[in-house]
């Protein structure tokens, strides 16, 4: 996308930090799952990625904006970082767990987030799972990403209001998504 400058993207969280708040829920919620092995699609300046890292866990972070993996390469750089288009991905290895947070299919370019759900998909275990979390009423429902998973061989498994595991409810602004495998 190009406008994003990474150091100020992260500026923001680490404020929020330093006032007291949690930031790593996302990799909280992830670790739920006891993944030895997570790609970080769509990781920014990998703040997920690395916190996952620092939990013990095997993280590749993919993004396609070089200022925001710039930053990431900066505070990571024990983890493996790819500046690749997600729609088109394919790293030629699976994972545990492939997590887009913090509204990645809302950042990608208009009618590529069938692409985009498929080369995360790609990437999912026989065991594995595929989680995401993104707002809702921004132009990508959930029955346009549950029939993208389902298009790509996923199958919802469970859906939360928030990364803290609140239970989901259809009025709700936000989603946390897990789609597994289908028939595996």
């Amino acid at each position: 996308m190009g406008t994003w400058r990474g150091e100020d993207y992260q500026r923001r969280f680490d404020d929020l930090a330093a006032s007291g708040v949690d930031v790593h829920g996302e990799a909280t919620f992830v670790m739920r799952a006891a993944p030895a092995t997570v790609l970080d699609a769509g990781c920014g300046t990998g703040r997920v990625a690395i916190e996952l890292q620092r939990r013990g866990v095997e993280v590749v972070g993919v993004d396609v904006d070089h200022s925001m993996l710039t930053t990431a390469r900066a505070s990571g750089p024990g983890i493996e970082w790819h500046e690749q288009d997600l729609a088109t991905l394919d790293l030629g290895r699976m994972f545990d767990v492939v997590v887009m947070a913090g509204n990645v299919p809302l950042f990608t370019a208009p009618g590529t987030q069938g692409s985009v759900v498929a080369g995360c998909a790609r990437h999912v275990g026989a065991k594995g799972a595929l989680i995401a979390g993104f707002q809702l009423g921004r132009g990508y429902e959930l029955d346009a990403y549950d029939d993208h998973c389902h298009g790509a061989g996923l199958v919802l498994a469970e859906r939360y209001a928030t990364w803290q595991g609140e239970p989901f409810r259809a009025t709700g602004d936000y989603a946390v998504s897990i789609h597994r495998p289908s028939g595996k």
